[in-house]
């Protein structure tokens, strides 16, 4: 008997509608031989915006996974996401399971869209099928991004204990998980900090919605990664390639990241975003988002953004209170030569307290100013930092001017 009430299916429902007001319209594409896709597409397409493929993982349709990334990227680009097949409402009746068939596709329904250029992002599986999109039709993709995609794998890799699984049929039981229990397992594995405290009634409703149609032949798109893989066969693309990986991915450890990076050579840069697991785009969704737009507003410059934002080159902030209820006073060395820089002093007293939070669409800025006067004297420059007060925290961000000319 079909549930009457299912939570899964209602929220499933408010993603197609955050998709539709977000700008976006549902379209198929009939690509013949039994194959059909579904993609989100600009309602108006602008010439002015560069265009950007988004392309989901295997645990489930591509609302589910980029609905918190839309609105700001569609603010920038002309945004596309397709189901792949078997997610969704693609699907097809050929036997093909391989991630090169999955881009055969995709790249069908772009043209179909009269796309001849774009970004694209792929997260997970979804990686895979991106590196394959931009392998065989390098004339379309521009900058490519990978968000903790083992496309570097090996099928002796799990043999040689480089995997928590031991087997392809292990590592499928964990990802498509049909019980409770197994959904348990699957959050530990997924996720640097899993959620240990969802209503079993919610997680079988989700398994009984997302994860029993198209089952073995989802099974089929995972036993096909593995099979025969090698680093041999792996095309080397030109495009310039930005890898984002989880320090504590379990489905894909960080070192088939570092072996990425060593395969692409300068076409490739690798960012390790801290404290998360495979689940990045839920885990650290701000983070990532940020740095795929930074990447993809400038890619030749992006390394040098990347190190300032992470606080990697020659400098150092100070920080310093001393005593409840006085300024807080931040000071800018540069290491190791010990160049005083400049310095900033922060009054608490007015700065609003709330709780921290990873949203990207809601970040807390605070901008601070110098008189004009003092913008002549000296350089100027871009700090970012926090303040945590007891479990509370806020950022505070803006033009810091007062760096002298030493």
């Amino acid at each position: 008997m079909a549930k009457c009430f299912s939570l899964t299916a209602i929220r499933d429902r408010w993603f197609r509608l955050s998709f539709y007001l977000a700008g976006l319209k549902s379209t198929t594409t009939d690509l013949g031989d039994g194959t059909v896709m579904h993609c989100w597409v600009p309602k108006t397409c602008e010439p002015s915006k560069p265009n950007l493929l988004l392309l989901h993982g295997i645990g489930a349709n591509a609302m589910w996974q980029w609905n918190e990334f839309l609105s700001p990227f569609i603010a920038r680009f002309n945004v596309y996401v397709p189901d792949l097949v078997f997610f969704g409402d693609s699907y097809t009746s050929r036997p093909e399971r391989t991630e090169q068939f999955q881009a055969q596709c995709v790249a069908g329904v772009l043209e179909a869209q009269g796309v001849r250029k774009l970004n694209v992002v792929g997260l997970s599986y979804g990686g895979f099928v991106a590196y394959s999109l931009a392998a065989q039709f390098p004339e379309m993709v521009e900058n490519l991004v990978l968000c903790c995609a083992g496309v570097c794998l090996e099928e002796k890799d799990m043999e040689e204990g480089m995997f928590q699984v031991k087997t392809v049929d292990e590592a499928v039981t964990l990802l498509f998980p049909q019980t409770a229990e197994k959904a348990y397992e699957m959050f530990d594995f997924v996720f640097y900090k899993p959620v240990k405290k969802v209503p079993t009634y919610f997680i079988q409703d989700y398994i009984d919605v997302m994860w029993k149609d198209n089952l073995q032949e989802r099974i089929g798109l995972v036993n096909a990664l593995y099979r025969d893989r090698k680093m041999s066969n792996l095309p080397k693309i030109t495009q310039p390639t930005l890898i984002i990986w989880a320090e504590y991915d379990k489905v894909f450890p960080l070192e088939l990241g570092h072996r990425l990076k060593r395969h692409l050579d300068e076409n490739g840069q690798l960012v390790v975003v801290k404290d998360c697991g495979h689940g990045i785009n839920k885990e650290k969704p701000k983070e990532m988002y940020e740095h795929i737009e930074a990447f993809l507003i400038d890619p030749l410059h992006y390394p040098k953004k990347a190190n300032q934002s992470s606080g990697q080159k020659n400098c150092e902030a100070r920080t310093s209170r001393s005593r409840q209820g006085s300024p807080l006073e931040t000071f800018i060395w540069n290491s190791p030569s010990e160049t005083f820089l400049g310095g900033v002093c922060v009054g608490l007293s007015n700065v609003l307290v709330s709780d921290p939070s990873d949203n990207l669409l809601n970040p807390l800025w605070y901008r601070l100013k110098g008189s004009e006067a003092t913008k002549k004297s000296y350089n100027s420059g871009n700090i970012l930092f926090s303040i945590s007060i007891g479990t509370q925290g806020v950022e505070l961000g803006g033009t810091i001017c007062g760096l002298h000319e030493l």
